[in-house]
């Protein structure tokens, strides 16, 4: 409900605005994040493994730069940019020694 406002302004001429799309897209990715673990997990062979972990690298690296997106962005979004980060920072480190663990 918080971003709604983002999503139902349209510019003077009619069109939308690009960024609204961004606050979208890191919901998106956030959710995307945990299917992409438990797949690495089950999975029996290492290459595959190494392709969750890849996306799971992309995923991540996405939401950090749809972050910095959002930040040039006129969305209320803004508000949780921090609280995202600091998460993210935390999430690599525990992404970086889950990883050794495989």
């Amino acid at each position: 409900m918080y971003l709604t406002d983002d999503l139902s302004s349209l510019k003077p001429d009619g069109s939308e605005d690009n960024n609204i799309y961004f606050s979208g897209d890191i919901v998106q990715q956030s959710v995307s994040l945990a299917p992409e673990i438990v797949n690495a997990e089950l999975e029996r062979y290492s290459e595959n493994k190494y392709k969750h972990i890849a996306s799971l690298k992309r995923l991540t690296n996405k939401l950090y730069k749809n972050s910095y997106r959002l930040e040039r962005s006129n969305s209320n979004g803004k508000d949780f940019l921090p609280i995202l980060r600091s998460e993210l920072k935390k999430f690599k480190k525990l992404q970086s020694s889950w990883m050794l663990t495989l």
